[in-house]
């Protein structure tokens, strides 16, 4: 049996059999299930986290290494105001406590400055650069609402509460360094005129509340205080520029309170003042009266107010013997015209500060002057029965100079009871409360009597003038007509 031999086949490299398996179509099977199966998504989120403030707080920085750029942007952002800081005092306070504020002085009063809802301050405070509170109410007195910033203190508790810091003292000592910082912050603007002058227009009240109410600075805010006067022209002078204009021998600060300027710049009250050359100082702010109640003098010299008894000018030999003799000529007039007005003034004498008028009322020293009480008569919530204490006795002063006043002395010593007479201190009477700043008690009787001064002067006979009868028939539209021509 023959045996077969095998070729042996040529060996190949293990590479080539590799490339011709690869070379060789796959057949794979689909399962059909598999391929139906959805497939799960995973979301993956991605946080990147981009730190926003890089720069330490402003307000512990060095204040030279801060512009005027990033100290507005910093008060836009803490205020949500729009306009720019008029002023800012930046500081830092060390020794038996530290800490750092910065204050700012808007450019405009908030229109809701003095409303008793809104919250008392503006300013933040942080301890040690955290966050407490934005109305701590002993922080700053009421005055000084409308400034805005930020203190940051060392010493206080981070966890201290709204009632331990009413009592806490540290607090009363950062109150007191704050409102030393304001006031030089506000003679730093008083040296730019035109700055100050925007100052005062908005935060003028804010001084004279702080007059009334801050003893213990009342002078300093005194210097800061502006108000038009007869030298003044259009603007407004200080006490500072007062005194230095007095004139020789003047020794007081005279003032009139009223409604607007224009009012008391033809006011009988400072007519004698003008003769003699002195400035009269114009109060027409209704928290005017309220500071002058406290402000007694400035640089040792006295506040005088012109409508209150009180004033008196100096006075040489001659003037004072020619006064002498006028008293005792015109003392029966005085009782006349007392009598005639009654309860309505307290007394009657001859006057030293009008020159021109034949007479005016005037109040006590220490009582409401005329233009207080026509603020209190304006209070809403008035109590009408505890105001009639406060109302001022008035005084009549009369002109012994004036054409008027001598006429009714001539009629007085003829006969005393004419009712002319009586009719002319009536109207002297009305026309006084009128020019010096109070309101009639009975404005029909003063018109009457000017009715009847008019039908004086025109010749018309009273008896002339009979009421007309319900029943009789009205005038026709050309007696009416003629009668609106003569209104």
């Amino acid at each position: 049996m023959k045996t077969r031999r095998r070729r042996k086949k040529p060996r190949r490299k293990k590479n080539e059999e590799a490339k011709d398996e690869d070379d060789e179509p796959k057949v794979e099977e689909v399962n059909e299930e598999k391929k139906d199966k959805k497939k799960k998504k995973i979301k993956e989120v991605n946080v990147e986290m981009e730190l926003q403030n890089k720069n330490k707080p402003i307000w512990t920085r060095d204040p030279k290494d801060i512009t005027n750029e990033e100290y507005s942007s910093f008060y836009k952002a803490m205020s949500n105001d729009w306009e720019d800081h008029l002023a800012v005092k930046h500081f830092s306070v060390e020794g038996q406590l530290e800490f750092r504020a910065i204050l700012f002085a808007p450019k405009r009063a908030p229109f809701d400055m003095f409303e008793t809802s809104k919250k008392k301050n503006n300013i933040k405070l942080y301890v040690r650069r955290v966050f407490i509170m934005d109305n701590c109410e002993d922080i700053v007195p009421e005055w000084l609402t409308f400034i805005k910033g930020i203190v940051d203190s060392e010493d206080l508790p981070l966890n201290i509460s709204r009632q331990q810091l009413q009592q806490n003292k540290i607090l009363k000592v950062i109150k007191k360094n704050l409102i030393k910082k304001c006031l030089e912050m506000f003679e730093e603007l008083s040296e730019n005129k035109d700055d100050f002058k925007k100052f005062y227009e908005q935060f003028g009240k804010n001084l004279k509340l702080g007059i009334h109410e801050d003893s213990q600075n009342r002078k300093k805010l005194a210097e800061f205080l502006r108000f038009p006067s007869t030298k003044s022209g259009e603007e407004m002078t200080g006490l500072k520029d007062y005194v230095t204009r007095m004139k020789e021998g003047q020794k007081e600060i005279y003032y009139i309170t009223g409604e607007n300027v224009k009012q008391l710049e033809t006011s009988p009250f400072i007519e004698s003042c003008k003769k003699r050359g002195y400035e009269v100082l114009f109060m027409t702010d209704p928290i005017d009266e309220y500071a002058m109640q406290q402000l007694k003098d400035f640089e040792d010299k006295k506040f005088v107010c012109l409508t209150k008894e009180g004033v008196k000018f100096e006075e040489t030999e001659e003037e004072k013997k020619k006064k002498e003799e006028e008293k005792a000529s015109y003392e029966n007039l005085c009782k006349l015209i007392k009598d005639v007005l009654g309860d309505k003034v307290e007394k009657v004498q001859i006057s030293d500060r009008i020159v021109s008028s034949p007479c005016i009322l005037v109040t006590g020293e220490y009582g409401w002057s005329a233009n207080m009480e026509r603020i209190m008569k304006a209070q809403a919530l008035r109590d009408a029965s505890s105001s009639s204490y406060m109302v001022s006795k008035k005084t009549m002063e009369i002109n012994p100079q004036h054409s008027i006043v001598k006429e009714l002395k001539k009629k007085a010593d003829e006969d005393s009871s004419d009712k002319t007479v009586k009719d002319l201190v009536w109207l002297l009477f009305d026309t006084s409360l009128l020019t010096s700043g109070f309101s009639l008690d009975d404005p029909s009787g003063y018109g009457e009597r000017i009715h009847r001064m008019i039908k004086l002067g025109l010749g018309v006979d009273d008896s002339n003038d009979t009421p007309v009868a319900d029943d009789e028939p009205v005038a026709d539209e050309a007696e009416e007509s003629k009668m609106e021509e003569v209104d």
